[in-house]
């Protein structure tokens, strides 16, 4: 945030270039095992002041008036999602995959996914939120995750050729490759279907109903997932196509103001990364036993606690 601080006023900047390091992933989950000790630690506010300042880097992102150009060949989930969604240029590589993969460990998609998830083409945002599935690199590219596909190959050509200053866009264009739909842009029809429902159990009803074996495998991916998570997941994503950015993220502040206080964060890290047996116990065991009110709870106003976004 410091660094697009200073670059935003130095005309000698006319791009900033964002890429992972090792190889392996872009950016994905590195901050969840800091923020459960945080938060198992009574150390509460230090955990909802990262999640505040990120979510501030977010509008940062998203608002910034110069080319942000994140190179993604690999895994970019969670965090990194934030860090490289709401900029100008998405380029993706071959090994490129996303997923916000949250309701998995009791939490919710969060780094401006209540925005950016409504509006994916049909209901494929909804179909993300709810199973957490990968994205490929085609199929980002179809659903405009990513602005450009770059094969894995080319990106250090694209990286000098940025930082030698050539016109972002016409190098970009100069590099893209075009890769085929994958699995999502194969289902498309039957997102749209299954996942119109005007409820949870209206989506489930409607994928148990419609027979295919992506149906069936979608249907127990929700249901294997935490119950709150999924009922925030659903409202958030409803909510989130009426929201400004800005709106959208003091609702996941809200949101996560409220996650932290309840146990199925710190469960689904625990059975997930601390130690890994795979097996969480949530406080509701299925999607039924989730109360309404409480989920409505989770987005109501903060008070002098909202996340203080500047006019």
């Amino acid at each position: 945030a410091r660094a697009l601080d200073t670059w935003e006023a130095d005309p000698a900047v006319t791009r900033v270039v964002v890429k992972g390091a090792g190889g392996k992933a872009f950016s994905a989950g590195g901050d969840i095992r800091a923020l459960y000790l945080a938060g198992r630690g009574a150390r509460r506010e230090e955990a909802l002041s990262f999640w505040r300042r990120e979510y501030l880097l977010n509008i940062r992102i998203k608002r910034y008036p110069k080319p942000y150009i994140a190179l993604i060949d690999g895994i970019v989930m969670g965090g990194g999602v934030g860090l490289s969604l709401h900029g100008s240029h998405r380029v993706a590589g071959e090994r490129y995959r996303f997923a916000m993969p949250e309701v998995s460990i009791g939490f919710f998609p969060d780094v401006g996914a209540t925005w950016a998830l409504p509006r994916l083409p049909g209901e494929t945002g909804m179909y993300l939120a709810l199973t957490g599935e990968r994205v490929g690199p085609g199929d980002a590219a179809v659903l405009g995750l990513a602005t450009h596909t770059v094969r894995s190959a080319a990106l250090a050509e694209a990286e000098e050729r940025l930082l030698g200053g050539e016109p972002v866009d016409g190098l970009l264009s100069d590099l893209a490759g075009t890769l085929p739909g994958g699995p999502i842009t194969a289902e498309r029809s039957a997102i749209g279907r299954c996942f119109a429902g005007e409820t949870v159990e209206a989506i489930l009803d409607r994928l148990d109903r419609d027979g295919s074996p992506f149906a069936a495998a979608t249907a127990a991916s929700i249901r294997s997932k935490a119950p709150s998570s999924v009922r925030i997941a659903f409202e958030q994503v409803r909510r989130g196509r009426d929201l400004t950015f800005e709106e959208a993220m003091a609702t996941e502040f809200r949101i996560v103001s409220r996650i932290l206080s309840g146990p199925d964060f710190f469960e689904g890290v625990r059975a997930a990364i601390i130690d890994k047996d795979g097996r969480p116990r949530w406080r509701d065991a299925s999607l039924a036993d989730v109360d309404e009110a409480w989920v409505q709870s989770h987005f109501a106003g903060l008070g002098p606690d909202e996340l203080p976004i500047a006019a």
